[in-house]
This record gives C-alpha cells, sequence and structure tokens, in this order.
C-alpha cells in the first residue's frame, strides 16, 4: 500500500465525514488492523468519538471486525472501498440511464446511508419524489418497491450479511456478532406468503385480515433485513461497456451488438472475477439480439467467427453444439484495454514514435536496442533518447544477459521488455497523487 493511496483516503474520508472519522480510518489504514484501546492512544481521540467514528466506517461497509483469539475486537479497513467514495456520482448517473429517476434516487439514498432496509429506503425516496412533483402528481410506494426488485434482480443491490443468532450469548465473547452471508439469499428479495399465515387462510380467515396479517409479517422480516450497493456489479457493467467499445471499434457497431448480446447472457450468471463467461449457443445469442437491428442469423454466425478468429481473441469458440458454442475472454479482453490504455498515456506524453517503440516491446516482448531501432524504423539517435527516456520514466525494464561470469558490458546482452504490471501500478500510483492534488485544491478552494 502506497503512501499516495493512504493520503488520498485519507483525504476522501475527510471531506466525506469529516477530521475525526479521518484520523481514525487514516491509523488503521496505515497500521494494517488495530483494536479500539490502540486507536483511543495513538489518535488522541476520545473513546467516544473513535467508537462513533467507528460505527460510521462500519455503517458504510468500510470497516469489517472480527474476533481476535484473546476476545477483543479488530477492525480493519477495506481501503478499496473507501477509494470508491470518488465513483458515487458515476454509479448515481449510470443508474439513472439504466432504469430511470426512482432507481437513481434509491441508489443515492443507499450511498447516503450505506446500509438500510428495504421499507424504510422505499419510504424516503417516495418522500422526495412527491415533494419534487406537481400538485396534483403522486408515485405510489408499489412503483418504488418494483424498481427496488428489478434493482436486486440484476444484483446492483444485495443484502447484507446477517448476525448469526444461533450463537450463545452468554458470554462477554459471544456477545461480539458473527455475520454471515448466505450467498442462495443475496439477491433475493422476501415476497413469499409466510407459512403460518398460508395456514390460517386455509382455514377460511377473512381474506382482508389475511391481506393485512400478510403485510405485517413481511413488513417485519424487512425490517430485519438490509441492503446495501453491489459495487462489483456497477464494475461489471462498466468493464462490458468497455468491451462493447472495443468489439464496435474493431469491426463495426453491429459487432458491438453482438458483443452486447453475449454480455448480456453472462452479466447476472457469471462470477464478476470469471476469466472466461460462461458458454452460449449461436442460437441463444440470436434470440437475444434486437429484432430492430435486423441482423440475420447467417450475418451474427459471420460476426461470431471474426471475433473468434481475430487475433485479439475477444471471443473464443468452445464448442460447436446449438449452432456453435461461444464464450467471451473477459481477461484476456481487459489485458488488451489496460495495455491500449497504457499506449495512450505513453503517446500523449512522449510523442507518436514513443509510443511505437512501446507497442513494439509490447509485442515482441525482449528487443537489443539495434532491433528496437530497425524495427520501429526510427534513426538510431533518436530511438536510442527514446527508449532511455521510458526506462528513466519506469516504462521499460531492462534485463541483463552475461555472455560471461564477469559481467564485461562488452559480452552481455542488454534486452529491453515492458513489464505491464508493473507499469499499470506505476499509472495507478500517479493517480492516487493527482486525487491528493485534487482533494487538497477543492478542500482549500485554491
Amino acid at each position: 500500500m502506497s503512501e499516495s493511496e493512504i493520503k488520498s483516503c485519507s483525504l476522501l474520508l475527510k471531506e466525506h465525514y469529516g477530521e475525526i472519522v479521518a484520523a481514525v480510518g487514516t491509523y488503521i489504514a496505515m497500521n494494517g488492523s488495530s483494536y479500539l484501546k490502540v486507536l483511543v492512544d495513538n489518535t488522541h481521540l476520545a473513546n467516544d468519538q473513535v467508537r462513533k467514528a467507528l460505527c460510521v466506517l462500519i455503517q458504510h461497509n468500510m470497516v469489517h471486525f472480527s474476533r481476535h483469539k484473546r476476545g477483543f475486537v479488530i477492525y480493519t479497513l477495506d481501503i478499496m472501498q473507501v477509494h470508491l467514495l470518488a465513483r458515487y456520482p458515476r454509479y448515481i448517473y449510470c443508474t439513472k440511464t439504466l432504469y430511470g429517476d426512482a432507481a437513481e434516487l434509491l441508489i443515492e439514498e443507499l450511498l447516503q446511508h450505506g446500509q438500510i432496509s428495504m421499507p424504510k429506503l422505499c419510504q424516503m425516496v417516495v418522500t422526495r419524489l412527491n415533494e419534487a412533483l406537481k400538485e396534483g402528481q403522486q408515485i405510489s410506494l408499489s412503483t418504488v418497491k418494483e424498481k427496488f426488485v428489478s434493482l436486486v434482480q440484476t444484483h446492483f443491490v444485495q443484502r447484507c450479511p446477517l448476525q448469526d443468532k444461533s450463537e450463545d450469548n452468554s458470554t462477554a465473547v459471544s456477545s461480539i456478532p458473527r455475520l454471515i452471508d448466505v450467498d442462495t439469499e443475496r439477491f433475493s428479495v422476501p415476497l413469499e406468503v409466510p407459512t403460518e399465515a398460508k395456514k390460517r387462510k386455509h382455514e377460511g380467515v377473512d381474506e382482508q385480515s389475511n391481506k393485512k396479517r400478510k403485510t405485517d409479517l413481511l413488513d417485519s422480516e424487512s425490517d430485519e433485513i438490509l441492503w446495501k450497493v453491489n459495487f462489483e456489479r456497477f464494475h461489471q457493467h462498466f468493464r462490458d461497456l468497455a468491451l462493447i467499445s472495443a468489439a464496435s471499434n474493431k469491426l463495426d457497431k453491429k459487432a458491438g451488438e453482438v458483443m452486447r448480446a453475449m454480455l448480456r447472457l453472462s452479466e447476472v450468471k457469471s462470477d464478476p472475477d470469471a476469466e472466461v463467461s460462461v458458454p452460449m449457443s449461436s442460437n441463444e445469442i440470436y434470440q437475444t439480439l434486437p429484432k430492430e437491428l435486423g441482423i440475420r442469423k447467417i450475418e451474427l454466425d459471420q460476426y461470431l467467427s471474426l471475433l473468434a478468429e481475430d487475433t485479439e481473441r475477444l471471443v473464443g469458440k468452445v464448442g460447436e453444439s446449438g449452432g456453435g458454442t461461444y464464450a467471451v475472454n473477459i481477461k484476456n479482453s481487459v489485458t488488451l484495454l489496460a495495455k491500449a490504455t497504457v499506449e495512450s498515456v505513453v503517446q500523449e506524453k512522449f510523442g507518436s514514435k514513443a509510443a511505437r517503440i512501446f507497442r513494439l516491446l509490447l509485442r515482441k516482448k525482449y528487443l537489443e536496442q539495434k532491433q528496437i531501432e530497425e524495427f520501429a524504423m526510427i534513426p538510431a539517435k533518436e530511438a536510442k533518447d527514446l527508449t532511455y527516456t521510458l526506462f528513466a520514466e519506469a516504462l521499460l525494464s531492462l534485463q541483463e544477459i552475461p555472455r560471461t561470469p564477469d559481467y564485461a558490458p562488452s559480452r552481455t546482452f542488454y534486452l529491453f521488455s515492458v513489464n505491464i504490471d508493473q507499469v499499470c501500478r506505476m499509472l495507478l500510483d500517479r493517480c492516487y497523487r493527482v486525487s491528493c492534488y485534487l482533494l487538497t485544491n477543492f478542500m482549500f478552494g485554491w
């Protein structure tokens, strides 16, 4: 964890939650994990202030707690969750684009509260919408709940882990709650009629009272369930948009629509961290494509073949059943996008010839100085200056291969290469520095 990353985290916490929360969060980030007494002693804050700061961070899913073997609670900061604060406007705008104003307010309130129950959330959104509407116009609670259910079904909103109530609370150690996350229920909204209500209905109880009892039981169950934003799903959506754009730029807009259909088929079926999407047949992809695009089955097969046979391998063919089975190579596609981003950074900062050298080393892996001059078709002096400029900026790596044990320069090969992981980490660190600079300017009004 770099110094600029921690500083950026501290400034974001200070901007959104104040100095006390920032002090507590920064100390945990700098020291890994910590417990309450250490935080009070080293932050020089009152015990109540530290407790409230931890409550705020836990409420917003930025701090996780666990039970130490000696009985006390250890707090750990999720620094990546803190950095997501800078993306909140993008999440809200994305929701508005996909689902409309009601869903936008649902995500906005969820981001502001961190964790909240469905009835409270929907009621707050209904109140805000009705205040904004003209007299005589109203939004019903059922409409907002339908939007909420849509967000859950598409995995943009998920349940928070529940407290394990099976533990014995007779000891002080067991008073520390243990949270359990049930994967099968993360994206399920409690809409089923309780068994007891069904039984009483069959016994002939009045239908009106049954409806009231059903509503009361559902509300009491919904109040216990807390919900939060599923950031991984938003990131998956942004990644899918980038892949669609890449396919469109590679071939044409119809290829982008084919990629969109494939990603839509696998968006809630595939693991967000999976390297390859779930396999899908050509017939399934054809049925998913919008009819107004006018893409015929033969044309679809041609696009799939072009994407599968392309050197960049955005799509791979994994079988012959159902007219051909295909899958999106997510890891390979994201790597290509990362390389293209780094290439654009090199071109903007050092020019097209430096970008040519960088692109050449990405493809050839290892080259000597003379080989770079020949393959890039750049004059020797200029190629040498550009190569060593990129090396000085940590964009290129140098590997020495001696022919003799004495490492004499005249008998040693010097090979230049690109370590794309190292370059990406370096550029990410620079982004954190820029973030610190912008936040500082914003806070002090420079």
